[in-house]
């Protein structure tokens, strides 16, 4: 272990007892002199922690009082949060009213027993802290300065579609290979052709550029793509190419083995195919021959092209011989890194570092990723000796094998990288360690995860946590820690993935802290605070699972990532929920329990909160009401759940909710979701029963993300929803009676809609026959940049009134709706003139040129 984070975490508990409620709290208790001790003692350690967690790396028992430090800082903060907690009990006893003074709740005699109580916690973890602060004279440690701001460089994001003109050195390569895959197959229908090489190289970036090529997809009939990593499990991965061929559809999921091979038999059946397996480490030759006995009924030519690291897996799984690639030339390199860390053209402005960089570059020993990594790092910077200091660190002092490059190399160049980070951005990137390989991030999801660990540091200037978040992520994209974007909604909802090798830089510097665990872990390190669960075989007997349980301390994080095997029984969670008090996350999706446990109102701590993909939870417990910090709840895919808790309303810190249940309606009950006044995002996805959202919505005013998707049976939507003045992003999608966006009330045009919509997409609304009327309409008319209509079929004529209303709107997209496409074609159509001024125009994902290009 490298890093210590005890300062980030002193750093979080700092910045919470310098907050305006704990200070009153404090007051109104009567410990504010035990807090401001904690905040003095806390003070005085975290002046000299930046420079302990440097020096830790050659001395055992600094880092031994390091780890025993963060251990107190994790307590100290569960003490801070029980204050938060009492405090936003108090407010929702109070009828929901926000604006009575804290102190007015804390002066009953009948919190005298809890002010003693928390007192003497804070007294006794202030007096655990001095003792063990007393020990750094021993280490000579000085004070130093953090690193906080984040400096954005100000780049855009990347996708995981590859251009031919973004590869460089790899066009030989790419024409051997798409060679190979063109030609027949003359033993046998399947043929396999390995590609090789050691991590970093560009083995899967090579197969995309393939994959991709148009000359390949004119050859097959049938393109899958399939990530293996580290586990061969064949029922997973016919599994995974069966999602492949059938577009996302997992009706098959809880399927036996004997049908899932019945079923990929019968889709590859004389299909003409070309499968990717991605990342194969299999040496296990009967494994690999199971699994290829369930291919051979392709057409003649089908091909499976596999990248892998290992030659010994190449040849067992070949039949052509293995394409070994190799690291690329110097000039490629340099050519690459000057793309990486210059603007266009900047690097002739700069001779001296371009100079330092071709030094830097042939360190990188021709690995692309390494040459990525650190051309990333430097692109924001211009002193020359930032650059000298990356060429000279002792840390590219590795052992290099005979061709002078190996995967320690690479290690070296993304460890440079990392120890650029800020601290907070570290300690975020180390948590996705928990993830596994190939894990496909929400940008979504992850800055939920973040927040609820309180590692999203407020900016000072009132901006969201939401926002914040996105700053982190985009800077990990462009100094290359994250990759192969995948746009959802256009910078509002996307997905991305960590490289291996950077997956494995994570959890070298996360460890001990965070780890991934499995039912035959033995020797589990007590400091432990986050724990993910890997997807491996359930105990068969539930009284090992419980043991198992008894391992771990008082973590902070639990993770089960551990779909399609035995469920998790109710006992189970209850287990959870008495031995981790103090838990901030506890993801559950796709458990398969009827009952969530009542206890579950205890988990004062809980942030996030995981339910998703349970398929016979029928009712939530109304303690459930109790997680008054809980921030993020998702309930999608919960196809049986019956009705939200009446009480969901004092749940008053979510932000984020995703719902899936049989209600007819979200918002007509008592106060329910209308009085969620912190909620930032709603999707409201497969809701069977909902017929229409009542008025009420437009009290969600911090609302800042609508989605609204496969609700067969919803028919309108509120009047009021136009009164959500904090939305900026609308997407309502396979919707199939919903025939109007303008709600129930009619004649109020007048009434001013929205104020902050920026982005709005309908998908598959076959009754729509109009765009709503408030699109035309002040504000909406002056803040909407990008409109996309995508299967409304009965969408044939864009409103009489042309859309140059829409001053701020750049991009129109227009997908699989034929009578309105051929109605705005340039020139000829005859609605081509209400939206030639719009600057960004694509039909059915073509760009169409317009009149202001």
């Amino acid at each position: 272990m490298v890093e210590s984070f005890a300062f980030a975490i002193a750093d979080r508990v700092l910045g919470k007892l310098g907050s305006a409620l704990i200070q009153e709290v404090g007051l109104a208790w009567g410990v504010k002199t035990e807090l401001e001790e904690l905040n003095d003692t806390l003070s005085t350690i975290r002046a000299v922690l930046l420079d302990a967690e440097e020096k830790q790396a050659t001395s055992h028992q600094l880092r031994d009082w390091l780890g025993k430090l963060k251990v107190g800082f994790y307590d100290a903060e569960d003490i801070v949060d029980e204050f938060e907690y009492e405090a936003l009990r108090q407010k929702v006893v109070a009828s929901g009213s926000f604006k009575t003074k804290v102190c007015s709740f804390f002066s009953s005699p009948k919190s005298l027993a809890f002010n003693l109580k928390m007192g003497h916690r804070v007294k006794k973890i202030r007096g655990r802290l001095d003792k063990i602060a007393a020990d750094k004279s021993k280490f000579n440690l000085i004070e130093a300065v953090a690193n906080t701001p984040v400096v954005l460089s100000k780049r855009e994001m990347t996708h995981s579609f590859v251009r031919a003109s973004d590869v460089i050195g790899r066009d030989d390569d790419k024409e051997n290979i798409v060679g190979l895959l063109m030609q027949p197959s003359v033993t046998e229908n399947v043929s396999v052709i390995p590609i090789v090489g050691i991590g970093g190289l560009g083995k899967t970036t090579l197969a995309k550029l393939v994959y991709n090529d148009e000359s390949v997809v004119g050859q097959f009939s049938t393109k899958m793509w399939v990530c293996v990593s580290d586990e061969f499990d064949i029922e997973k991965l016919i599994k995974k190419i069966l999602k492949e061929i059938r577009k996302g559809d997992e009706s098959y999921s809880d399927s036996s083995m004997e049908q899932l091979q019945s079923h990929l038999r019968n889709a590859l059946d004389g299909e003409k195919f070309l499968l990717v397996l991605d990342d194969v480490w299999n040496t296990d030759r009967e494994k690999w021959l199971k699994l290829k006995d369930l291919l051979v009924d392709g057409a003649s030519g089908s091909k499976i092209l596999v990248t892998t690291r290992k030659k010994s897996t190449a040849s067992i799984m070949g039949t052509f011989p293995m394409q070994e690639i190799k690291g690329l030339s110097h000039d490629d390199c340099l050519s690459l890194f000057v793309k990486c860390a210059f603007r266009d053209g900047e690097d002739k402005q700069y001779p001296t570092l371009l100079k330092i960089g071709d030094q830097i570059v042939e360190k990188c020993a021709g690995v692309p990723l390494a040459v990525r990594s650190l051309g990333s790092l430097l692109y924001s910077k211009r002193g020359e000796r930032d650059w000298v200091s990356i060429r000279d660190s002792k840390i590219w002092e590795l052992e290099q094998n005979e061709d002078g490059i190996n995967e320690d190399g690479i290690m070296a160049a993304l460890r440079l990288s990392y120890y650029d980070l800020p601290y907070h951005l570290k300690q975020c990137f180390a948590l996705c360690s928990l993830f596994p390989k190939d894990y496909e991030f929400s940008n979504v999801v992850l800055i939920s995860t973040w927040m609820a660990e309180g590692l999203i540091h407020s900016s000072g200037q009132n901006a969201k946590m939401e926002d914040i978040g996105e700053r982190y992520i985009n800077e990990l994209l462009s100094r290359s820690f994250f990759q192969d974007v995948e746009q959802l909604i256009l910078g509002v909802l996307y997905t991305f993935k960590m490289h291996d090798l950077v997956h494995d830089l994570a959890m070298f510097f996360a460890q001990p802290e965070c780890l991934i665990l499995n039912f035959h872990s033995k020797d589990i390190p007590k400091r432990v605070q986050h724990a993910a669960f890997s997807d491996t075989e359930w105990p068969k007997e539930e009284c090992k699972a419980l043991k198992f349980l008894e391992k771990l301390n008082n973590v902070h994080t639990i993770y089960f990532q551990m779909k399609n095997v035995a469920p998790r029984s109710e006992s189970f969670v209850k287990a959870c929920i008495l031995r981790f008090k103090c838990i901030r996350i506890l993801d559950l999706q796709d458990s398969n329990f009827e009952a969530l446990p009542k206890s579950i109102g205890s988990m004062k701590h809980l942030r996030f909160l995981d339910l998703s993909g349970n398929k016979r939870i029928k009712k939530l417990p109304n303690s459930i009401c109790k997680l008054y910090h809980l921030q993020a709840l998702s309930l999608s895919r919960c196809s049986e759940l019956e009705e939200l808790p009446r009480g969901i309303w004092s749940m008053i810190s979510l932000r984020t909710v995703s719902i899936t249940m049989k209600q007819r309606d979200l918002f007509g009950k008592e106060k329910g979701l209308r009085s969620l006044n912190s909620l930032q995002r709603l999707e409201i996805v497969d809701c069977l029963n909902l017929e229409f959202l009542s008025k009420g919505m437009e009290s969600l005013i911090e609302l800042r993300m609508l989605v609204i998707n496969d609700c067969p049976s919803l028919v309108s939507l509120s009047h009021g929803i136009k009164l959500l003045t904090a939305l900026e992003v609308l997407a309502i999608g396979n919707c199939q009676k919903l025939e109007s966006m303008d709600g129930e009330a009619e004649g109020q045009e007048d009434i001013q809609s929205f104020g902050s919509l920026q982005i709005l997409f309908f998908d598959n609304l076959p009754q729509l026959e109009a765009l709503p009327r408030w699109l035309l309409h002040e504000p909406t008319s002056n803040t909407l940049h990008h409109l996309k209509i995508s299967q409304c079929s009965n969408l044939k004529a864009l409103p009489a009134n042309d859309l140059q209303k829409l001053a701020s709107l750049k991009k129109l997209e227009i997908d699989d709706c034929p009578e309105l496409i051929k109605r705005c074609k340039p020139k000829t159509g005859e609605d081509w003139q209400k939206i030639a001024h719009i600057p960004e125009i694509y039909f059915d994902g073509r760009e169409i040129a317009s009149s202001t290009k």
